[in-house]
């Protein structure tokens, strides 16, 4: 699966006998005969650390690439230990030096065992990281436990092809020294790219963000966008892979030190400039409930619910002053404005004049002719102080499984529902505008995982003022889920430069500023009101290169080095 044990027929390791390539200095033993002790002298432990990880084979290989994609999701929100990704990637690199094909194999089959490295990594890496997607099974767990496999394990088995198409992609053009390091970088650039649409995409995570843990360290997504620092991260993280090689140490070190300093140094001086002045302010209400979903669709206690979450809006402020926004996370609402149409007098008793609600809600229309019934979306309204909903904007990308049902004709012949309870398959809305608030401001909303999609946000943020991110984080608790959601919205801010309103049921609620500073947050499983004032309205200064091209022109030349370098390890 992993690669096969070496035998001294293979002249070294085959395939350019890669621990012999890459530490000249050492004597490597090997024997035909299963068992025989192997021998490796090297002249560091670092050298003899790679020396071993590179005669593994078997279930040990594939345990080890497991155990190192586990440890790279130390490096993401709420660890942020972005040392791991020291760890990992060099371990990577030496378990696809020693990831060799037999002797004589197609091209396919040459690839195969690097694959497989790739695949147990990203296994290890997205099991670690995406187990806590099963707590949502876990709120109806009588109707849903059965699926908890499926999501806990299922996701990371299917995600896990994309790191190992990059590993894959990485071995065609595998070489010594630092160019083996850049094709590791242009694979997983590579990969992680399709991983953001391929599939309705599902870019939770990217490795990129691990180089992103402070505000210092988000302003150079301004210039290489996610996909940009997916594969600078790899880059930089693989270096101490060359500790252990006879060549290009000082040169993939000095890379290195050049390409962190560049990364920090430009945070420093864009965070040291500040922001322009703004042209206006908007003060805000963010309230987190914090509604226990055991309870959210409990008929009995709605009324309750709605009446808690009016009585934290109604309060009053610091500065005496009611705020021109009040913001309500996803399906805030725990009914349908069409079955309670009081609830939208409610709303607007509480409102002064100048004032506005946007809420997360369930909004029902009428289905074309011949339709079962209505038609149900994921919305946010803005309500006004007549109580009336004066717009609305639909969420476009649904949830597969948890909103709707793919290919849902044939998997309901099968018995298999939707994942996560509610009323029905939602409905994608057909387009996103920026709905006005008070004071000339116009705010642009996502609700819930839109906000991870950064082209997604870019495009649909290049005019408004504010962006708004909507949410119910309380189907995955106290776990990683929560932390790592607010983290991508916050990079979202820096990238566009716009301010972050974000609203979520149980947390994390925050602003952030256009430079992806926190303004203010509420811890997570309390209830509780942000009162705000937010500057909007400041000139924004054109980027002279775009990220994604920028993005696009720093993976390809990774692979023209790489290609360039394994072109040459061929003529030697």
């Amino acid at each position: 699966m992993t690669g096969r044990r070496p035998t001294g027929s293979d002249k070294g390791l085959s395939d350019g006998s890669a621990t012999a390539l890459l530490f000249p200095q050492a004597r490597v033993q090997t024997a035909a005969a299963p068992g025989m002790r192997r021998q490796l002298s090297t002249g560091t432990w670092i050298e003899h650390l790679a020396g071993r990880v590179i005669l593994l084979w078997g279930w040990r290989r594939a345990g080890l690439a497991f155990l190192a994609g586990a440890v790279a999701v130390l490096t993401q929100a709420p660890f942020d230990f972005f040392a791991a990704g020291f760890i990992a990637f060099p371990v990577l690199v030496w378990l696809v030096d020693g990831a060799t094909p037999q002797p004589g194999a197609n091209a396919v089959k040459r690839l195969g065992p690097a694959f497989a490295v790739g695949w147990c990594f990203g296994f290890g890496y997205f099991l670690a990281g995406l187990w806590w997607i099963g707590s949502a099974l876990l709120v109806e767990a009588d109707s849903f436990a059965w699926a908890l496999p499926l999501a806990v394990v299922g996701i990371p088995v299917l995600l896990a092809f994309f790191y190992g198409t990059a590993v894959a992609v990485a071995r065609l053009l595998w070489a010594d020294g630092i160019g083996r390091i850049a094709a590791l970088a242009f694979g997983f650039g590579l990969a992680e790219w399709l991983r953001s649409f391929l599939f309705t995409g599902f870019p939770w995570n990217p490795i990129g963000l691990a180089a992103m843990p402070v505000p210092l360290l988000m302003q150079s997504v301004t210039v290489t966008g996610v996909a940009g620092m997916n594969a600078l991260a790899v880059l930089v993280f693989a270096m101490p892979a060359l500790l252990a090689a006879g060549r290009d140490r000082k040169v993939g070190a000095a890379l290195a030190v050049s390409l962190v300093a560049a990364h920090a140094g430009f945070g420093y001086f864009r965070l040291s400039a500040g922001e322009p002045e703004a042209a206006r302010t908007v003060s805000v209400r963010i309230v987190q409930p914090n509604v226990d979903l055991f309870e959210k669709w409990d008929e009995s206690v709605r009324s309750r619910i709605f009446a808690d979450t009016l009585a934290l809006s109604a309060q009053s402020s610091g500065t005496g002053e009611p705020p021109q926004l009040i913001l309500w996370p996803e399906t805030a609402v725990p009914f349908l404005f069409s079955d309670r149409p009081e609830a939208l007098a409610a709303i607007g008793d509480i409102l002064a004049k100048d004032q506005l609600l946007m809420t997360g809600t369930v909004r029902t229309e009428a289905g074309p002719a011949g339709a079962d019934g209505p038609r149900y979306y994921n919305s946010v309204v803005a309500i006004d102080a007549r109580g009336q909903i004066v717009d609305a904007v639909d969420k476009l990308h649904l949830v597969p499984f948890g909103e709707y049902l793919p290919f849902a004709g044939l998997l309901a012949r099968l018995g298999i529902e939707q994942f996560v309870a509610g009323p029905t398959n939602f409905v994608a809305g057909s387009e996103r505008h920026a709905i006005a608030l008070p004071g000339s401001v116009s705010a642009v909303p996502f609700v819930c995982y839109e906000i991870i999609f950064p082209g997604l946000v870019a495009v649909d943020a290049a005019s408004a003022d504010l962006i708004v991110n909507v949410t119910n984080d309380a189907w995955f608790g106290d776990t990683p889920g929560p932390y790592q959601h607010f983290r991508q919205a916050q990079v979202r801010s820096v990238e566009n430069g716009v301010p972050l309103l974000r609203a979520a049921n149980t947390g994390i609620s925050g602003v952030v500023d256009g430079r992806g500073r926190i303004v203010d947050a509420l811890a997570i499983n309390t209830a509780g009101v942000i009162d705000v004032s937010v500057p909007v309205g400041a000139p924004r200064t054109a980027p002279v290169l775009r990220p994604g091209l920028v993005a696009a022109a720093m993976i390809s030349l990774l692979g023209a080095f790489a290609a360039a370098a394994a072109a040459r390890r061929r003529r030697r």
